[in-house]
């Protein structure tokens, strides 16, 4: 019960399958294990987990505060709740080369799917922020050839090479950039804040890799929905910080409520009821582990 049945290679090796059927693979950010479990009850096809929620959760700023540990345990904690795979956000890497590889095993041992590395400078920044600089492509593509051979320990991990030079450099240097980390090893690309639909259409046209689009709310880049995205070809959709932006100002509302009001009273409406949190954490299913776990009616 406390781990789904499905294990972590056959989530890889499931990704890998759907990744050649051609279609949209729609991942929500998940901002805790909780969500995870609801975004696999509502029949999405995969789990994302933000660098900037992570950091926003713990109470930092989206600028490479977390550590290596900290992302990749919270990554365990998420996946392990969901049959579906979960891509993860590794920022730069946490580090030189070396420590990519490692935290790339780290991540197989920990049950994800996957991970995307970016070509940021440390101290890093929202994508979708002004004046970021970038690491030279050199030193982008050594780092991606560190983290393909932390591969070794499962070869259905996959690696994600985002590139943030279309803000700083253009759309041109963005391309060549996103080549050079294909020829390095990256399996998928993930081009951030790209402007609108026909620089999505260009991308698809110049590179051959399967992409990923970030259709975060309030950036840089126009919210394309999944018919778009699809008819542009690409792969993978994520939706990194919209469910803890919508649970953010739903607890920000209630909050508001109980100051003026003095009672939660005319906001309950608004809730997931008792039965539906314990339908999924699954609580009645655990009566088979000890029948005195579920022994009343709700």
């Amino acid at each position: 019960m406390l781990f789904v049945e499905t294990t972590a290679p056959e989530k890889r090796m499931n990704l890998r399958r759907e990744l050649k059927s051609g279609k949209l693979l729609r991942f929500p950010g998940a901002f805790n294990p909780l969500s995870a479990m609801l975004i696999e009850k509502k029949c999405f096809e995969g789990i994302y987990i933000s660098g900037s929620v992570l950091s926003n959760d713990l109470g930092y700023p989206d600028i490479g505060f977390t550590t290596q540990t900290e992302v990749a345990q919270r990554g365990r904690q998420i996946a392990r709740t969901t049959k579906l795979p979960a891509l993860i956000d590794i920022d730069t890497g946490f580090g030189e080369p070396l420590n990519v590889t490692r935290t790339v095993q780290e991540l197989i041992e920990y049950g994800l799917a996957g991970c995307h590395l970016e070509d940021q400078m440390n101290p890093k920044r929202c994508g979708h922020l002004d004046n970021k600089t970038l690491v030279s492509r050199e030193d982008m593509t050594k780092k991606i050839t560190a983290a393909v051979k932390g591969k070794n320990l499962d070869n259905n991990f996959l690696i994600i090479a985002r590139t943030d030079a279309r803000a700083s450099e253009g759309l041109d240097k963005a391309i060549d950039r996103a080549k050079s980390y294909v020829d390095a090893g990256a399996e998928m690309i993930f081009p951030e804040a790209l402007a609108d639909e026909k620089e999505f259409e260009i991308f698809r046209q110049k590179i051959s890799v399967p992409l990923l689009a970030n259709m975060t709310e309030f950036g840089k880049s126009k919210l394309l929905n999944t018919t778009q995205l699809q008819n542009l070809g690409f792969n993978v959709v994520i939706y990194p910080v919209t469910l803890l932006r919508l649970a953010m100002k739903a607890a920000e509302q209630g909050l508001d409520a109980i100051f003026a009001e003095g009672s939660q009273e005319s906001i309950v409406k608004d809730m997931q009821t008792r039965k539906e949190l314990y339908d999924l954490t699954r609580y009645e299913d655990y009566n088979s582990f000890d029948q005195s776990l579920f022994n009343f009616k709700i």
